[in-house]
């Protein structure tokens, strides 16, 4: 009897094995991060107005000094850009969020993230962007873009990201 039991259960095993194709048509995670289970965009398209789009042809993100919130010259002329970009695709709206590194408290990082994340969106805003279009959120240092406890990866934690439709998940 338990050999039948077996037989059946390493079937089941098998059979569920080849029936777990993914479907890349429905995976909307990019290389970035910047995907969402439930956004309703295909940020894994590269067409006009995508996340991909911004990401190839603008860039999508800026990067801040330790404990500072104000834009870069480099940082600038991205966020120029991403409003000449904005500009084009009119009906892409844009949540701004804001990192900090793993340093300090998160309280702290969390509303050093958000004057970040209202710094872009106020330079954004100052080069013609209306902000009904523009949402901000922080994660604080919630969620590294890179692991590591050196200054390399601080400086790419510290970060500003524009994510088309809504804060990536």
């Amino acid at each position: 009897m338990w050999k039948t039991s077996f037989a059946v259960l390493a079937l089941v095993l098998v059979l569920g094995g080849c029936s777990s194709k993914k479907d890349s048509a429905t995976d909307s995670t990019s290389t970035t991060g910047a995907g969402g289970v439930g956004s309703g965009i295909d940020r894994g398209a590269v067409g006009p107005g995508t996340q991909a789009d911004l990401v190839a042809n603008v860039g999508d993100r800026v990067f801040f000094e330790l404990d500072r919130s104000d834009i870069t010259q480099e940082g600038r002329a991205t966020l120029g850009r991403q409003a000449e970009w904005l500009k084009k695709y009119s009906n892409v709206s844009i949540t701004i969020e804001g990192h900090a590194d793993e340093r300090g408290t998160r309280e702290y990082n969390l509303a050093l993230g958000e004057r970040r994340a209202t710094a872009v969106k106020n330079y954004l805003v100052a080069n013609g962007i209306p902000s009904s279009r523009i949402q901000t959120v922080s994660f604080g240092k919630e969620r590294p873009a890179v692991l590591g406890s050196d200054e390399a990866s601080w400086a790419q934690n510290r970060r500003g990201v524009t994510v088309v439709g809504g804060p990536s998940s």
